[in-house]
């Protein structure tokens, strides 16, 4: 039987091996090798474990920064094992002649030293002990210590090139993620009976990029939709219903402008007395589920349901509806359990939480005894952690709801729903929309622009562009529509994505369609391009992937090198955003990843031909590779972001 410290040290082993798939046999099993013959077997037992991990991690691509700070981190705990929790900072190159990536942990030591242990050691030194301690790996080629105490890491090409080669013949598969997490996102949540409009445009396009990025890292995700579909605004929809189509319940009501059917309710609500009592009346009914308002709800309901469904379907969204009607039953509940647990104080009639350190309550049942939002959002965020089981729970809502949200957040904590040091419970915070002219992005009548209005005008103006740039002299008529819809739903989401979502942002269709800088319409025919080398040298798929199995990737120029590290960053800009949610990163790298391919294919020839004939003399396949490794990379990036390409534009 093994001792407790030997399944310690093969539960490390093997997770450090799942997490970063790249290093070599540690000190700590060399001990064990060289301790007593009794041990072999053991250690064969081990080794038989890791190459069995090995195989799982075999076709996930390599995170060659956390691999580093695994290398790292060992060699400083192996320099300086009384220190607790040291500085670990690993950083990408910003100049090549600084080598390819940097550790920068010396300074900070030496900073820890001279507080902890009144001791003053130079940062230069330190670096020096950390790299005499660096273990035993396949990545790096070798390390200088510069300035004050930066550590140049220079990469190993064959570990490049054997990256790159794995990427091409299993695809871009992420990096593994340990145990299997459920993430529940909260996005778009447009309210019944109102149309959807340039406000929801961010929650919705943010959200589905969120929800993509988690299922691709291998993580179980619930998309839910938190409708306006429950609440007071209903009595006036559903008395102004019952004056318009009295035959509501036996023949379906052709509302067809559900917006212009809110405004007529509500300008009834405020200037007719009677109607005014008639809807107060139409809610209590509401609420006690009588079946023929439940079936004039639902009627109101299905028309809006319909209208955002045809934006999604543009949009390419998928969402499971769970509106504030869903958690109605929950309400009581709710306030039972606060009232139960001594939280709840009685101000005028009203039952109020204070959560310490937000000075404004939680109103939680009002005078009148009905719920209000903060009830259906504790509802929701109890159903959130404790029913479905969140390991991580995201709110892609506007910046205007932060403080509510968090107040929400720290009720839920408080009342023992969740611990923030196991549950992830994040406000995914966004600024406005704002005009050309920097103001609030409204139609020239003052409106709120309509999302479907928006959508439609970006159509126009793709095909405009397309054809300026005469593509429908070349394309058939189904590539042409294929390539107006690639651009125009493209560029309004990555217009959006590649703004800090933090940050409002400008909306205009003339910088989004640009085809110069970091836009959409840049990237896509970047791709388009990049895709047509291949096929233009006569090159078909399947060559490619009998290459990709025996060619050697050769990235002895510099314009190579540089290219094959660009596209060996994917998984660490992937792991960024999973941490931060912010996804203009996203956009940065492959903007980048465009702008470095461009610069490879410029110094590169992938195709040689003859001058006078233009007859292809010659194909350096392992080039072609890289075109390929490029474009693999970069549709993964649209996938994630939202964005179809198109293979001919």
């Amino acid at each position: 039987a093994f001792q407790e410290s030997e399944i310690k040290l093969l539960t490390v082993e093997i997770e450090r091996l799942k997490n970063f798939g790249c290093l070599g046999v540690s000190p700590s099993l060399e001990g064990l090798r060289d301790e007593n013959a009794k041990l072999k077997y053991r250690l064969n037992f081990l080794r038989k474990s890791l190459q069995e991990e090995r195989s799982k991690t075999a076709k996930s691509m390599i995170n060659i920064n956390s691999c580093l700070q695994e290398i790292f981190g060992a060699a400083i705990q192996a320099a300086y094992p009384d220190l607790e929790n040291p500085p670990l900072v690993v950083t990408p190159s910003q100049q090549p002649k600084f080598g390819d990536y940097q550790c920068n942990s010396a300074m900070g030591i030496t900073q820890i030293l001279l507080k902890t242990k009144e001791q003053k050691v130079s940062p230069r030194e330190i670096a020096e002990k950390i790299s005499k301690n660096i273990p035993a790996n396949e990545c790096i080629k070798k390390v200088e210590i510069a300035g004050p105490g930066f550590i140049n890491v220079h990469l190993r090409k064959d570990f490049v090139s054997k990256q790159l080669s794995s990427l091409l013949v299993n695809g871009v598969q992420p990096p593994t993620v340990g145990k299997k997490k459920k993430v529940v996102v909260d996005f778009s949540s447009p309210n019944i009976a109102k149309e959807m409009h340039v406000g929801h445009l961010r929650s919705t396009i943010i959200g589905e990029s969120m929800c993509r990025l988690f299922e691709f890292a291998g993580y179980d995700v619930l998309r839910l939709n938190h409708l306006g579909d429950w609440g007071t605004q209903f009595g006036m929809l559903i008395a102004h219903l019952q004056d318009k189509f009295p035959d509501y319940l036996t023949v379906s009501p052709p509302i067809g402008d559900l917006q212009a059917f809110y405004k007529e309710s509500k300008r009834r609500f405020d200037t007719e007395e009677e109607f005014k009592k008639r809807a107060y009346q139409c809610v209590v009914l509401l609420q006690s589920k009588n079946p023929d308002f439940i079936k004039a709800w639902e009627l109101i309901c299905d028309v809006s349901r319909k209208e955002f469904q045809k934006i999604y379907n543009c949009l390419d969204i998928t969402l499971i509806e769970r509106g504030e009607s869903f958690y109605h039953e929950m309400m009581k509940d709710i306030v039972k359990e606060f009232e139960d647990k001594g939280f709840v104080q009685v101000d005028d009639g009203r039952k109020i939480v204070f959560v310490p350190g937000f000075p404004v309550p939680l109103t939680i049942m009002k005078s009148d005894g009905g719920y209000t939002y903060d009830t259906s959002d504790l509802a929701a965020l109890k159903h959130r952690l404790c029913e479905e089981k969140a390991d991580i729970l995201i709110y892609v809502v506007d910046s205007g709801q932060s403080v509510h949200l968090q107040t929400v957040f720290a009720a839920g904590q408080m009342i023992g729903w969740y611990d923030p040091k196991v549950t992830r419970v994040a406000h995914a915070a966004f600024g406005v929309v704002l005009g050309e002219d920097k103001k609030k992005f409204k139609t020239r009548s003052g409106d709120t622009v309509r999302l479907i209005d928006l959508l439609e005008e970006g159509l126009k103006r793709a095909m405009d562009k397309l054809k300026d740039k005469e593509r429908d002299k070349v394309l058939t008529a189904e590539e042409l529509k294929a390539a107006q819809t690639s651009v125009a739903f493209g560029c309004i989401k990555y217009a959006d994505l590649s703004h800090n979502r933090l940050n409002d942002y400008v909306f205009s269709f003339d910088k989004m369609l640009d085809d110069r800088g970091n836009t959409a319409a840049y990237l896509l025919y970047a791709f388009t391009r990049i895709r047509a080398i291949a096929r233009l040298a006569n090159i078909d798929e399947q060559m490619l992937r009998k290459a990709a199995r025996e060619e050697v990737l050769i990235l002895d120029h510099e314009k190579e090198w540089k290219l094959g590290k660009c596209i060996m960053r994917f998984p660490e800009i992937l792991q960024k955003i999973l941490e931060d949610l912010l996804l203009h990163t996203l956009c940065d790298y492959l903007y980048e990843l465009a702008t470095t391919f461009t610069e490879f294919y410029d110094n590169c020839y992938c195709v040689e031909k003859d001058r006078q004939s233009g007859q292809i003399v010659k194909v350096n396949m392992w080039r072609l590779l890289l075109c390929e490794a490029t474009a693999t990379i970069m549709a993964k990036g649209f996938d994630i972001l939202g964005i179809k390409p198109v293979q001919r534009m």
